[in-house]
């Protein structure tokens, strides 16, 4: 697959992690047990749990950053496949679309989009797998999953039960929720609520409505805003390609910073004072502003492909947003060059950025 660690499975004994995330890194588990449904979800975290045996769940791999030392423990993964699309709710006219936790999220995007289904066109090309979408709050282009969120369920490990628990319960916040940086309650299926008149939701994002040909606030075609989004990413190196090392990534590494307003005035100063009068892109947040990592990753001196073209670890060269493994990385060649990116940021511009990926035995 390309990694320095080793990714042949009778190398070590063992699983390659490497093999199960789309950075392509991280060493070795004990071992790999696929659930395809509840009952076999619910058996080998029981089975596992009882021997003693450290359990990392992993769905898509596509927000894991996992150590080079691996992991001491089994890698339980999430299979569970099923779409089921209900009928049309005639007291919210929306349409109940529910996925097991291992469908890949982009088929799920695809199939509803084939239906003349909307809500979930702008989140198109995302990797990984539906379960985790709740679990960060996933989001892209104007559209969080929350906005389309109709109910989760959830696996409650110490008790064996499973119900379903609705969105309010989550703490749903920009790329999080109570169900993140936890493993004692488990995703096994996600429903959500779209719309049935064959068009996408409005369109807020302006870049995509730039592409799209439309103002903000505009609906289109669900299939025409799903092309446009997928033709967005693709330019940023954010559809999964095994061919193109810039999408060998975890997608967007650092979250948009959200800054306090009694901090914004300070921030602002300096930007202004590295960068000149410039249009600064901010947007507003629940607890303060949101401004742009990856703005502020370019504006701290750090281009697209930094370091250089023979680092094994650098910026995508299309979106300096994503780190990415240039095929001979190994994970701390990744998290040397986000903590380069990190603490120049914070040097320049006294903003701290934060992680977006699960950092399985290794930390920034």
């Amino acid at each position: 697959m390309g990694s320095r660690d080793a990714n042949d499975l009778d190398a070590g004994g063992g699983v390659s992690l490497a093999d199960l995330t789309t950075l392509r890194l991280g060493g070795r588990a004990r071992g790999l047990v696929r659930a395809t449904d509840v009952d076999e979800l619910i058996a080998a975290l029981d089975r596992l749990d009882r021997a003693g045996e450290p359990v990392l769940i992993v769905g898509g791999g596509s927000n894991l950053v996992v150590s080079d030392d691996g992991f001491p423990g089994t890698v339980v993964q999430m299979a569970q496949d099923g779409i089921r699309v209900g009928e049309v709710d005639p007291a919210r006219d929306t349409v109940v679309v529910v996925a097991g936790a291992g469908v890949d999220w982009d088929r799920l995007v695809a199939d509803t989009v084939s239906r003349d289904l909307g809500g979930l066109e702008c989140l198109s090309g995302i990797p990984g797998a539906t379960g985790a979408t709740p679990v960060q709050n996933v989001g892209a282009y104007g559209v969080e999953i929350a906005d389309v969120l109709d109910e989760v369920q959830v696996l409650d490990r110490a008790t064996g039960a499973v119900e379903w628990v609705s969105p309010a319960s989550l703490q749903l916040g920009y790329r999080t929720s109570a169900l993140k940086h936890r493993s004692d309650r488990v995703v096994t299926a996600v429903a959500f609520a779209l719309t049935h008149d064959g068009l996408s939701a409005p369109i807020r994002y302006r870049e995509l409505a730039g592409v799209l040909g439309v103002e903000p606030g505009a609906r289109v075609p669900v299939g025409e805003a799903r092309e446009a989004v997928l033709q967005l990413r693709r330019g940023k190196g954010m559809v999964l390609d095994a061919d193109d090392h810039d999408t060998w990534s975890a997608g967007s590494f650092f979250t948009n910073p959200v800054v306090g307003e009694h901090d914004l005035p300070h921030i602002l100063e300096r930007i202004v004072a590295r960068v000149g009068d410039v249009p600064i892109p901010r947007y507003p947040a629940q607890d303060g502003v949101k401004l742009s990592a990856g703005w502020l990753i370019e504006r701290a001196g750090f281009g697209r492909g930094h370091p250089s073209a023979d680092a094994p670890a650098r910026l995508s060269t299309k979106h300096t947003l994503a780190l990415t493994n240039r095929g001979a990385a190994r994970t701390e060649d990744l998290l040397a060059l986000a903590r380069e990116v990190r603490d120049g940021v914070a040097a320049a511009f006294g903003v701290v950025l934060e992680p977006e990926p699960v950092l399985v035995g290794c930390r920034l």
